[in-house]
């Protein structure tokens, strides 16, 4: 029995014969409650990487009420990996957020880059090794400027980058290496600093240079550059969120990261969630609306974001 789906069409279950054959459709999931309520599907897209010649896969998320005269920021949302990639390939849950992000007034995208998933090709997925910082920023880049050379519809002088864990290490490094076209950014749970985060990913991922003393001890170093060394180069707007009791990167990497920019003498945001762990737990969907908030805030000029409460949220509580 075999379910599949990708990310603009319906789940399937179908039944085959050992030699590969089709023997009956069992189920398709009815998405036709979803769509009457305004949904539509996310668009796969193929670009090139930052030497020309690499194909990189993607899918775009437009709103729903999508005028193609009109012009939109893109928010790019980003993991680097380079164990996996953030790309939606199947229809499911997962996706919510990216087309939530969307519907606020932006096209929303995630795209893979070279240093990527291992599934590929080994020279694909070891393009990072020895530059665990930097690998994938310049693919992020040219994506959005390929698309935007593509598609009228995107306003390229609106860029905002976002991403959880390696996808706020990677969004804030961005910030710092192109902090001219790269405007906003939410980074959540970032490992800002590698040196101080799981060694066995780090070493695993980053390499390590065997040393050898004038006694004949061996050691074993590593250097992953990090974002706290390029605090002084934050121009647009950058919002830095952990929970207080993260147990997969410890919030010392964010902590660290806004002591670097409050020295470099930088006007960032930083929003500290109390007893959340690396997923944030029941106040997921609270980041989710400050993120919102903050983009819309920064990208698209919306003056509302100075209210107190969240209205949408407070609408959604249950009734008692």
């Amino acid at each position: 029995m075999d379910n599949f789906s990708r990310v603009n069409t319906a789940p399937v279950s179908n039944l085959y014969s050992s030699s590969g054959q089709l023997i009956m459709k069992l189920e398709e999931t009815d998405l036709s409650n979803l769509f009457a309520a305004g949904y539509k599907f996310p668009e796969p897209f193929k670009v090139k990487a930052g030497d020309g010649i690499t194909d990189l896969y993607g899918v775009m998320y437009k709103p729903f009420d999508f005028d193609s005269t009109k012009t939109y920021p893109i928010i790019e949302y980003v993991y680097p990996g380079p164990q996996t990639e953030a790309v939606n390939k199947s229809f499911g849950r997962s996706m919510d957020r990216i087309d939530r992000l969307a519907q606020m007034g932006f096209i929303v995208v995630s795209v893979g880059n070279r240093g990527g998933h291992p599934s590929r090709s080994k020279w694909y997925h070891t393009y990072g090794y020895g530059n665990l910082r930097d690998y994938g920023l310049e693919d992020k880049k040219v994506v959005a400027e390929q698309l935007a050379d593509k598609y009228s519809f995107i306003d390229i002088n609106k860029v905002g980058i976002t991403g959880h864990s390696g996808g706020g290490f990677m969004s804030t490094a961005a910030m710092l290496v192109y902090p001219d076209f790269f405007k906003v950014a939410v980074s959540g749970a970032g490992n800002h600093e590698n040196n101080i985060y799981n060694r066995w990913w780090s070493e695993r991922h980053h390499g390590v240079k065997e040393e050898i003393s004038s006694k004949g001890d061996t050691t074993f170093t590593y250097n992953i550059q990090r974002n706290t060394e390029l605090a002084k180069n934050l121009k647009g707007k950058l919002l830095i969120v952990t929970g207080d009791i993260d147990n997969n990167v410890h919030p010392a990497n964010s902590i660290r990261m806004v002591d670097a920019l409050i020295r470099a003498n930088k006007r960032f945001d930083f929003l500290l969630l109390p007893g959340q762990r690396h997923g944030f737990g029941d106040m997921t969907e609270y980041f989710f609306w400050r993120m919102a908030d903050y983009f819309s805030q920064h990208l698209l000029g919306a003056s509302e974001m100075n209210e107190t409460d969240i209205m949408e949220m407070n609408r959604e509580k249950p009734m008692k």
